[in-house]
């Protein structure tokens, strides 16, 4: 049974990127719920190699602020968080916990070009499934690629692991500070039937 038209409205017709947020704090109680709806969606052999670090505190943003092109400072200082959403290069050790057919982690610790595609793919997923995870749970998402992803990694990332992938500052938009919505491509345009 297709989810109501207001669902949809708030998931996807509706939302917008926030381009800037108001203060209201999020509760940690909420970014459980969000990672835990997020999780149940699927990757490829439930692989979940998706990475979440919540920077909470104004002292935990200052930390990506030279990250950041000069575009994304003020939105990401208004955010109660800002979500790096990073891969973790050998999720495949939890796979013996996560699938189940044990040989999983030799498979992938044995061919490290499929462990990469693996991981990258399937983190970008774990991105995308968050952020509608936080709009069903009536957050808003300001999602960033205007950032220097190897100045991530080397503050909070150091040993390598995990690989930051992109940005998610999370809250209650300032409508205020919302863009007109762009043009999306037509059907015709994106699709083909054959």
């Amino acid at each position: 049974m297709p989810i109501s038209d207001a669902s949809l409205d708030q998931l996807f017709r509706q939302a917008r990127t926030a381009n800037g947020f108001i203060d209201k704090p999020v509760a940690p109680a909420v970014l459980r719920q969000v990672y835990e709806l997020a999780a149940m969606a699927p990757t490829s052999m439930n692989t979940q190699p998706t990475r979440y670090v919540f920077l909470t505190t104004a002292a935990a943003k200052e930390r990506v602020i030279p990250a950041l092109a000069p575009a994304n400072v003020d939105k990401t200082r208004s955010a109660p968080v800002c979500v790096i959403v990073a891969t973790d290069t050998r999720f495949f050790e939890h796979m013996p916990q996560i699938w189940h057919k044990p040989e999983a982690k030799a498979m992938f610790e044995g061919n490290a070009g499929m462990a990469s595609a693996t991981a990258v793919r399937n983190g970008t997923l774990g991105g995308a499934y968050f952020m509608l995870a936080a709009r069903a749970l009536d957050l808003d998402c300001g999602p960033m690629s205007g950032v220097d992803l190897a100045k991530v990694n080397a503050e909070f990332f150091p040993d390598g692991r995990y690989q930051a992938n992109f940005l998610i500052n999370l809250g209650y938009m300032d409508k205020s500070k919302l863009f007109d919505r762009n043009p999306r491509l037509a059907f015709e345009q994106a699709c083909q039937m054959l």
